[in-house]
């Protein structure tokens, strides 16, 4: 385990990676899971204080996850092993110390840098920003 949390919050992480990435697979889930985690542990530029995955999902204009009605049911079996893989450690690149992620239209590229962070790399529709090196320590 590397953030405290209880079985309410490792539901509300499996829900916000389903609803943000059911259609990137189990990989492309997990990879949501890490931006959140590392929200978590990062306590650095907008995410100074924010330190449980509550704080981290429903910090205002980050998910729009959480106003899917993919959302709003109960975490599958298969949701909450992949979301206890997260919270146990799992890192997957290129979302290993990404705090940020967006879908670009189909067709289009990733940026290579997105309000000022640097592309990390995509996977499928997703594309994976880091924090400039040195300014989060505390991403493992």
């Amino acid at each position: 385990m590397i953030i405290k949390y209880n079985t309410k919050e490792r539901d509300l992480l499996a829900r916000l990676m389903r609803a943000e990435a059911v259609g990137e697979g189990d990989l492309g889930m997990l990879m949501v899971g890490n931006v959140v985690v590392n929200r978590a542990l990062a306590d650095c530029l907008t995410f100074k204080n924010v330190t449980t995955i509550t704080d981290v999902l429903y910090q205002a204009n980050q998910f729009s996850g959480v106003d899917s009605p993919l959302f709003f049911s109960s975490p599958t079996t298969i949701e909450k092993s992949l979301a206890n893989r997260v919270l146990r450690g799992d890192y997957f690149y290129p979302a290993t110390n990404a705090l940020w992620f967006y879908a670009p239209r189909t067709g289009e590229y990733c940026k290579r840098v997105w309000y000022g962070q640097t592309l990390a790399g995509r996977y499928k529709s997703h594309c994976f920003y880091n924090p400039e090196p040195g300014i989060c320590k505390d991403i493992h």
